[in-house]
């Protein structure tokens, strides 16, 4: 199970990078093996203000629909393109090319939240 230790993580099994106030989201690997074979990633909030926990966008599995949630609040500011042909990005690199969005933070300290590698190993037991 790979979980890199330089990103933060939600209860939701999302990842995020921080880079100052954008932050990049996608589903972690132990994510992706749980939902099997992506085929349909939709994200129609882009250029939206959204608060932490709100709904964002889904990912479709072969057999389930699952909510993706916003891990803070803030604004979605990009939508990784690239997944709406190759959406098995997302199973093949879940932390580089299957990124799903980049959000401009509302409030930086809304970051110090997110759990370390450490805590979201805790809640997948690895």
């Amino acid at each position: 199970m790979n979980v890199p230790s330089n990103l933060k993580y939600t209860k939701d099994h999302e990842w995020v990078k921080i880079d100052g106030d954008i932050v990049t989201v996608g589903i972690t690997d132990f994510a992706q093996g749980e939902l099997g074979d992506i085929v349909y990633v939709e994200v129609e909030s882009l250029d939206e203000t959204l608060e932490a926990d709100a709904v964002f966008g889904t990912v479709e599995a072969v057999k389930t629909v699952s909510d993706l949630f916003l891990p803070v609040a803030g604004e979605i500011i990009e939508f990784n393109e690239s997944l709406e042909e190759e959406p098995e990005k997302v199973n093949d690199d879940p932390y580089g090319d299957g990124w799903m969005i980049k959000i401009k933070v509302a409030d930086i300290s809304d970051l110090e939240s997110l759990l370390n590698a450490d805590a979201y190993k805790a809640i997948i037991g690895a």
